[in-house]
């Protein structure tokens, strides 16, 4: 394996556990908070890294953007990216929001 392709695949690693912890936290805070996932193009890293933050309904993520969980959720973020060492101007430039549309008998699968 590539050194590059080494390094990327530990940032990866160590991604999902910080993020998994950021979301584990948040589902006990957060009212109508689901999951989260991320996506990144490592070659263009880490400008290209983006989590999604997933709700359950329009309405809760209006309430959690509109309130003091949306800086919950952004520092979440900034400090699951901390701790792997991601270094990132504005954090809001790599978090989105959506709202689960689930499936008949299936739910989403995220972090």
């Amino acid at each position: 394996m590539a050194a590059s392709k080494r390094k990327y695949a530990s940032i990866e690693r160590e991604l999902i556990r910080t993020l998994t912890d950021a979301c584990e936290t948040a589902k006990s805070e957060i009212v109508g908070f689901q999951w989260l996932t991320h996506e990144v193009d490592y070659e263009r890293f880490p400008e290209s890294l983006i989590v999604t933050w997933v709700f359950d309904t329009e309405t809760n993520k209006a309430s959690t953007l509109a309130s003091a969980d949306k800086a919950r959720v952004l520092a979440l973020t900034l400090a699951a990216f901390e701790e792997v060492g991601i270094s990132v101007t504005r954090i809001t430039d790599h978090v989105t929001f959506f709202v689960e549309q689930p499936a008949r008998g299936k739910r989403g699968q995220g972090h």
